[in-house]
């Protein structure tokens, strides 16, 4: 780990994270552990001062190994595939959906579920989100794209008389 003026930069088996520490917080190495203090008492600095701690602990825990999130993709016709840079969606509507993969994140997609891994858990949630919102799960049959843990709260729909 290096500590530059504004900076902070993990290095480890998995990747390399560098991320833009606030000015009002103080990030010292002491042997194999980070000591984060504010440099003033205001509010503001104290309420960064939690945020700092947790973006530090994901970058070093992102370094190790990388986070992963799975989707699932239910619906009859609807698939996902990876095609060079980009993942191409079938999601019913009368085009194909193509949403372009980022440099530092792996796509697999195989059997209705997509994994998305790498090592910024930002760039991982962000890109699961960005497919999710492609097709959200509608509540009367299931169809579109969710979560692995995300439980679809069902609805009844229209009864006969």
């Amino acid at each position: 780990m290096t500590l530059g003026q504004a900076a902070m930069t993990v290095k480890g088996p998995a990747g390399v994270l560098t991320r833009m520490l606030p000015s009002v917080i103080s990030v010292v190495q002491k042997d194999r552990t980070l000591e984060v203090t504010p440099r003033n008492a205001a509010l503001t600095t104290r309420m960064l001062l939690g945020t700092t701690v947790a973006h530090l602990r994901n970058m070093i825990k992102g370094s190790q190994s990388p986070f992963v999130k799975k989707l699932i993709i239910e619906g009859v016709g609807f698939k996902a595939e990876v095609k060079g840079k980009e993942l191409v969606c079938s999601l019913g509507f009368s085009h194909q959906v193509k949403v372009p993969i980022p440099d530092d994140l792996k796509v697999t997609s195989e059997k209705g579920v997509i994994t998305v891994a790498g090592t910024d858990i930002e760039a991982v949630g962000a890109f699961a989100a960005g497919l999710r919102a492609q097709k959200k799960p509608e509540p009367y049959k299931g169809k579109g794209i969710r979560y692995e843990t995300e439980v679809i709260r069902r609805k009844q729909g229209k009864k006969t008389t």
